[in-house]
C-alpha cells in the first residue's frame, strides 16, 4: 500500500480520540479504522504492531501539544522574571487544556506505561525531550528556577490539568488564581 502522510495523520488523530475516549484497552487497529472512517485493515497497514501505533500516537501528541514558536519568541523578548515564568506556565496549561483529546490520551499512555515497558520507552523518550526543552528554555532565558523547579512545575501542572480534564476534586479554584499561586510559591 502506498503511504499517504495525510492518511497517517488522520489515523493517528483518530487513535488519539480512541485513546482519550476509550482508554488503552479500547485502542485497537479496528477502533482506529472505525474512528478514522477508513476501511478495516488500514491502520494495521500503516502501523503493523500495536507498539508502532503507540509510538506514532506519542509523536503526534507531541506535535499537537508543542509550543507555538511565536509565543516562545514573544516570551523571549520580555524581561526574565516571575511574570514571564507565569506567562510560560499559562502557555503550557493553555496548550494542554485546548486539546483535551491529546492531553487525555497522553495521561492514558502514561498510565499504560506503568504496565507495559514498550509504552514506557516511547513515553520516556518524549518526556525527556520535553523536560530538557523546558529546562533549557527557563535557564537559557534567565527565568528563575532550575531542574528541581521545572520538575515541581511539571508535577503541579500535570495535577492541575488532570483535575480540569477529569472529575475535579475542587472546581471552585479559578485557573489563573491557581497558576499565580503556583508560580509565586514555586519561585519564593
Amino acid at each position: 500500500m502506498v503511504r499517504n502522510a495525510a492518511r497517517r495523520t488522520a489515523l493517528t488523530d483518530a487513535g488519539i480520540r480512541v485513546l482519550a475516549d476509550e482508554g488503552a484497552r479500547g485502542l485497537t487497529h479496528r477502533a482506529v479504522d472505525d474512528a478514522a472512517g477508513t476501511p478495516r485493515g488500514t491502520a494495521s497497514n500503516y502501523f503493523a504492531r500495536r507498539e508502532d501505533l503507540i509510538s506514532a500516537l506519542v509523536d503526534r501528541i507531541g506535535e499537537r501539544l508543542a509550543p507555538d514558536p511565536g509565543v516562545a519568541e514573544a516570551l523571549r523578548q520580555r524581561r526574565p522574571g516571575p511574570e514571564v515564568f507565569g506567562a510560560y506556565v499559562r502557555d503550557i496549561v493553555r496548550r494542554l487544556t485546548a486539546d483535551p483529546h491529546a492531553t487525555l490520551a497522553l495521561f492514558e499512555l502514561r498510565l499504560e506505561a506503568s504496565r507495559r515497558p514498550a509504552v514506557a520507552a516511547a513515553i520516556g523518550a518524549w518526556r525527556d525531550r520535553g523536560f530538557a526543552d523546558d529546562l533549557a528554555f527557563t535557564v537559557g532565558e534567565g527565568l528563575p528556577g532550575g531542574r528541581l523547579e521545572i520538575a515541581l512545575l511539571h508535577f503541579a501542572v500535570d495535577g492541575l490539568v488532570f483535575d480540569r480534564l477529569t472529575q475535579p476534586l475542587d472546581d471552585g479554584v479559578e485557573l489563573d488564581e491557581a497558576i499565580d499561586a503556583l508560580v509565586s510559591r514555586l519561585l519564593r
